[in-house]
Protein backbone atom coordinates (compact mmCIF):
# COMPACT_ATOMS: atom_id res chain seq x y z
CA UNK A 1 0.00 0.00 0.00
CA UNK A 2 1.55 3.61 -1.17
CA UNK A 3 0.83 5.96 1.77
CA UNK A 4 0.55 9.82 0.57
CA UNK A 5 0.55 13.17 3.49
CA UNK A 6 -0.70 16.06 2.03
CA UNK A 7 -1.28 17.64 5.43
CA UNK A 8 -1.36 21.42 5.17
CA UNK A 9 -0.89 21.67 1.36
CA UNK A 10 -3.47 23.63 -0.21
CA UNK A 11 -5.58 23.55 -3.22
CA UNK A 12 -4.86 22.23 -6.04
CA UNK A 13 -1.13 20.45 -4.23
CA UNK A 14 -3.01 17.15 -2.70
CA UNK A 15 -4.84 15.94 -6.15
CA UNK A 16 -2.00 17.32 -8.19
CA UNK A 17 0.26 14.84 -5.35
CA UNK A 18 -2.14 11.72 -5.66
CA UNK A 19 -3.05 11.75 -9.71
CA UNK A 20 0.04 10.45 -10.73
CA UNK A 21 -0.79 6.99 -7.66
CA UNK A 22 -4.10 6.96 -8.92
CA UNK A 23 -2.86 7.12 -13.40
CA UNK A 24 -0.66 4.54 -12.50
CA UNK A 25 -3.55 2.02 -11.00
CA UNK A 26 -1.63 1.43 -7.85
CA UNK A 27 -4.07 -1.26 -5.72
CA UNK A 28 -4.47 0.58 -2.33
CA UNK A 29 -3.20 4.06 -1.58
CA UNK A 30 -3.49 5.72 2.18
CA UNK A 31 -3.69 9.20 1.87
CA UNK A 32 -2.88 12.15 4.68
CA UNK A 33 -5.06 14.94 4.51
CA UNK A 34 -6.56 18.21 6.05
CA UNK A 35 -10.54 18.50 5.99
CA UNK A 36 -12.36 21.07 3.87
CA UNK A 37 -11.60 21.48 0.24
CA UNK A 38 -8.38 19.36 -0.26
CA UNK A 39 -10.79 16.24 1.02
CA UNK A 40 -13.52 16.92 -1.24
CA UNK A 41 -10.86 16.94 -3.96
CA UNK A 42 -9.57 13.96 -3.19
CA UNK A 43 -12.69 11.98 -2.62
CA UNK A 44 -13.66 13.36 -6.22
CA UNK A 45 -10.73 12.68 -8.04
CA UNK A 46 -10.24 9.10 -6.14
CA UNK A 47 -13.95 8.43 -7.47
CA UNK A 48 -13.17 9.84 -11.23
CA UNK A 49 -10.08 7.18 -11.01
CA UNK A 50 -12.23 4.13 -10.10
CA UNK A 51 -11.51 4.01 -5.82
CA UNK A 52 -13.39 3.06 -3.46
CA UNK A 53 -12.92 5.94 -0.63
CA UNK A 54 -13.24 4.75 2.64
CA UNK A 55 -13.00 7.26 5.90
CA UNK A 56 -10.44 5.24 8.55
CA UNK A 57 -10.52 8.41 11.22
CA UNK A 58 -10.73 12.28 11.55
CA UNK A 59 -8.69 13.37 14.59
CA UNK A 60 -8.25 17.56 15.27
CA UNK A 61 -8.78 17.85 11.13
CA UNK A 62 -6.70 15.44 9.75
CA UNK A 63 -8.73 12.78 7.52
CA UNK A 64 -6.82 9.59 6.46
CA UNK A 65 -8.91 7.83 3.94
CA UNK A 66 -7.83 4.53 1.63
CA UNK A 67 -8.95 4.39 -1.37
CA UNK A 68 -8.69 0.61 -3.16
CA UNK A 69 -8.82 -0.09 -7.37
CA UNK A 70 -12.27 -1.04 -7.63
CA UNK A 71 -11.10 -4.49 -8.65
CA UNK A 72 -14.71 -6.62 -7.27
CA UNK A 73 -12.91 -6.46 -3.73
CA UNK A 74 -13.49 -4.13 -0.75
CA UNK A 75 -10.82 -1.89 1.20
CA UNK A 76 -9.03 -4.25 3.76
CA UNK A 77 -9.70 -1.71 6.54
Amino acid sequence: MKELDVRGLSCPEPVLNLKPLCEQGEESIRVLCSCGAASDNIRRMASHYDYEVKKISEVQGEIVYELCKKLGRECES
